[in-house]
């Protein structure tokens, strides 16, 4: 189906194959080193990635090179589209959007490249709401306007089972306070200005999630909103926190249960979940 248009993220936002098939979202691949082999991230297993980091294998990540961006912009326009909008994980943590603008000099229709400022599913939700409306036939300020409402209003929550993987990769940045604790304190982050920040803490896993999944309940108020749960290797836990909110949210719509981004995986370690709120 022709959509004038078209909109494009990254393998960051954890949109479920089939939602980004049935609305035509272009999902372009962040890159994986493991060792010494590069790879797409959706080729690397998750659980290969989590026993080689916990094997201390060097991890790297790296943005989609330019042409990789180019040529997924011109099969939009192949398709049809008149205007795309390219938006992607925080330049805080990634050049992804560095290498979309590049690219987007060398299309002839315009190219809106957005920094979302988030990763994960609070870049997922706001993509999917954009490619909704774009398939209604929303003009592309229209569709801009839905996806920076999503993404002013939606809010992310990070339990990671420890800090060291994040300071490994460099991408704590004001979290970094926090590396002193004992290993009983479990943090929850955030992002504040597209960076991560420290949210709250809890002794222990259960204390900290309990803490998240309230914090979650609050931002999420009385009105019509979007959860999901997403994890590295934690899709027990995640299923349980994602049931505890569905209780506490009964109104929730369009619950996702997701294994995260692999790259999101090689930052955040083993054990990580997200929670994703996301006011509709």
């Amino acid at each position: 189906m022709r959509r004038r248009v078209a909109i494009v993220t990254d393998s960051t936002a954890s949109v479920p194959t089939g939602i980004a098939e049935k609305l035509g979202i272009t999902v372009i691949q962040l890159e994986l080193k493991v060792g010494e082999e590069y790879n797409d991230e959706r080729r690397v297993p998750h659980s290969q990635l989590a026993q080689a980091m916990r094997d201390g294998v060097p991890v790297a990540t790296a943005p989609p090179p330019p042409p990789a961006f180019f040529w997924n912009y011109m099969d939009a326009v192949s398709a049809g589209a008149e205007a795309i909008i390219s938006v992607h994980l925080s330049e805080g943590l990634s050049r992804t959007c560095e290498a979309a603008r590049i690219a987007a000099t060398e299309v002839d229709v315009p190219v809106h490249v957005v920094d979302s400022r988030l990763c994960g599913l609070g870049l997922g939700y706001p993509v999917i709401a954009a490619a909704e409306s774009a398939a209604a036939g929303a003009t592309v300020q229209d569709v801009l306007g839905v996806l920076d409402r999503r993404l002013r209003g939606t809010t992310e929550f990070l339990y990671v089972d420890t800090l060291e993987y994040l300071r490994r990769s460099g991408r704590i940045g004001r979290a970094q306070a926090m590396l002193g604790q004992t290993l009983a304190v479990k943090p929850v982050l955030g992002f504040r200005e597209g960076e991560l920040a420290p949210l709250t803490k809890g002794i222990g896993t259960e204390r900290a999630l309990g803490k998240a999944i309230t914090a979650a309940v609050e931002r999420a108020g009385g009105g019509s909103v979007d959860i999901a749960t997403e994890h590295f290797q934690a899709a027990e836990r995640a299923g349980q926190v994602l049931h505890q909110l569905q209780d506490r949210l009964p109104g929730a719509r369009q619950p996702i249960l997701e294994e995260t981004s692999a790259i999101i995986g090689a930052h955040t370690g083993p054990g990580a979940l997200g929670i994703t709120v996301s006011p509709v």
